[in-house]
């Protein structure tokens, strides 16, 4: 009844979400701990209450706009989309076929994998470095039809800088690169002033992270209006609804409640680096809203359990390159100090007090 290549692919799992009326502090899926603008709750109200029976702008129109003004980039140079993974969808939609190449390090964001599999693409994956820093020059060698750089990248929170993803473009300058800036707002730079140098360059953003918004579903493709043509041409009609169009737009509009959400974060992020690497994890450097706390060589999904039956949820990724690390969003201050009495409160019974300490090891 299905496609062969659909039988055969493993489904994407996106992390735990807590059971209706389920109590737990959820830090394994990169949200926001704080609230979206209150202009935000003033439009959805507004809309709900006057024009849910209409259809909504297939163009996204006010959306766009609010777009443009705050990244300087034209309308035309813009796509909207159900969360930057329906634009992942639409890009490998409309660039690969069977037995096409993409491209792009592992490990990074794996719904990559799970796109490419329903194309029938093939992929052409590069492992990262020992510091979790991207092989650049082998992607470029390999000239695939499609790469993909998600930067800062997850699970690592690791910042690629602009001039070695400009360089990248420029030896890729026949073949779309795509740069997933799904978390970027939280990292000390960004790509988007490549798009007016390289014809070839997509970026992505989502409000999910950065916005307070996962819960609306909206992201943002650039690139030159040639690439946003045709990816409109695998767009559903009305991918978005009418309460995110005004929700998104007010978001925008309010970038200075997003900066100051985006500080508390980073704050927290740093602090809980200083004090995972204090208790014994090698911890990456992050520009993300999250951290990757890693034991070298020990299965940390004992302690990925034990977490949650203290009733918090981490990230744990059951894969070779992974299995001795977990990956934390960062949460309010009180939400990651129950996590650290969390984890202090099982080390010992899970016999990885000291483990991760580097001086130990050396």
């Amino acid at each position: 009844m299905f496609r062969e290549a659909i039988e055969k692919m493993a489904a994407y799992k996106p992390g735990e979400q807590p059971r209706p009326g389920e109590r737990l502090i959820k830090l394994n899926t990169n949200e926001n701990p704080y609230p979206p603008s209150p202009r935000v709750r003033r439009a959805v109200v507004r809309v709900a209450s006057d024009s849910l029976r209409l259809y909504p702008a297939p163009r996204a129109d006010d959306f766009l706009e609010s777009a443009s003004k705050l990244y300087g980039i034209r309308k035309d140079m813009i796509l909207a989309g159900n969360g930057s993974d329906e634009l992942l969808a639409m890009i490998f939609r409309a660039t690969l076929g069977p037995d096409d190449t993409v491209a792009y390090p592992v490990p990074t964001y794996s719904l990559y994998d799970t796109l490419a599999s329903i194309q029938e693409a093939r992929v052409l994956r590069f492992p990262v470095e020992s510091d979790f820093s991207i092989p650049l020059d082998q992607l470029a060698k390999a000239r695939a039809k499609l790469t993909i750089i998600c930067n800062p990248n997850s699970p690592s929170g690791i910042l690629t800088q602009t001039a070695r993803l400009a360089k990248l473009a420029r030896e890729l300058h026949d073949r779309l690169l795509v740069i997933d800036e799904a978390y970027v707002d939280f990292a000390s730079d960004n790509a988007i002033r490549l798009l007016r140098r390289f014809p070839n360059v997509v970026i992505l953003r989502t409000l999910s992270k950065s916005f307070s918004l996962a819960g609306m579903r909206l992201g943002l493709c650039f690139a030159r209006p040639v690439i946003i043509e045709e990816l409109m041409k695998v767009k559903d009609s009305y991918n978005l609804s009418r309460i995110a169009l005004a929700a998104g737009a007010e978001a925008l509009n309010d970038e200075a409640w997003m900066r100051r959400n985006v500080e508390r974060v980073k704050k927290t992020r740093d602090a809980s680096i200083a004090r995972l690497r204090k208790m014994g994890f090698e911890v990456p450097a992050s520009s993300a809203n999250f951290v990757l706390a890693r034991i070298v060589g020990r299965d940390l999904e004992p302690l990925a359990r034990a977490i949650r039956k203290s009733g918090i949820l981490v990230r744990y990724f059951p894969t070779p390159s992974l299995r001795d690390a977990i990956r934390i969003s960062i949460g309010t201050p009180a939400e990651m100090n129950a996590l650290f009495k969390a984890i202090a409160a099982n080390f010992s019974m899970l016999n990885l007090n000291g483990v991760g300490d580097s001086r130990k090891r050396r």
